[in-house]
C-alpha cells in the first residue's frame, strides 16, 4: 500500500489529527455500564454463519457511530490481539478490506468489527467502544471478561487462567 493510503487510514482512525494507540479501558467503574451494550446483529465467518457458542464481541453505540464516519465502502474494524506490552498481550486495531475464512464478523446498524479466530479467544464477550476525551480519541476494547488485569500505560492486558 502507498504511504498516502496507509497515512489517510490512520489519519481516519484518529480524531482530531492525534492517533492514540490506548484501548484499555480506564481504570474505574466503565463509562458504559449506564446504558445496556448494543449487541452484535451478526457473528459469522467469511461467507458462513458461526457457532453463536463461540463468543460474541458487542459494539457501543459510539463505536457504530465513529465506524460509519470513518470507513468506506467495503471497510470495517479489525480487531487483533497480539503478543506484547506490559501485560502480556495487546489490543490491535486496523482498518481492513479482506475477511480470511477464520474471521468472525460482528455488525450492527451497518458497522462492522471483524476479528479472527484466535483473536476471538481473548475478547470474546468484549465490547468496543470508541472513547473521545479531550486528550486522545480511541477505539478501545471494555469489559473484557477474559482479562484479569491491565497495566498502568492501558495498552495491555493479563487473560484469566
Amino acid at each position: 500500500m502507498a504511504a498516502a493510503g496507509l497515512w489517510r487510514r490512520c489519519w481516519r482512525l484518529a480524531l482530531g489529527g492525534r492517533t492514540s494507540w490506548r484501548t484499555a479501558p480506564p481504570p474505574g467503574p466503565a463509562r458504559t455500564a449506564a446504558r445496556p451494550p448494543h449487541r452484535a446483529s451478526s457473528s459469522r465467518p467469511g461467507p458462513a454463519q458461526s457457532d453463536p457458542g463461540e463468543g460474541r464481541v458487542f459494539l457501543s453505540e459510539s463505536c457504530v457511530r465513529r465506524l460509519l464516519e470513518i470507513t468506506e465502502g467495503s471497510e470495517f474494524l479489525r480487531l487483533q490481539v497480539e503478543g506484547g506490552g506490559c501485560s502480556g498481550f495487546q489490543y490491535k486495531f486496523s482498518l481492513d478490506t479482506v475477511i480470511n475464512p477464520d474471521d468472525r464478523v460482528f455488525e450492527e446498524g451497518g458497522a462492522r468489527v471483524v476479528v479472527d479466530v484466535d483473536s476471538l479467544a481473548f475478547v470474546k464477550g468484549s465490547m468496543v467502544d470508541f472513547s473521545q476525551e479531550l486528550i486522545r480519541s480511541s477505539f478501545q476494547v471494555v469489559s473484557n471478561p477474559q482479562a484479569e488485569k491491565g497495566c498502568s500505560c492501558g495498552t495491555s492486558f493479563s487473560v484469566k487462567l
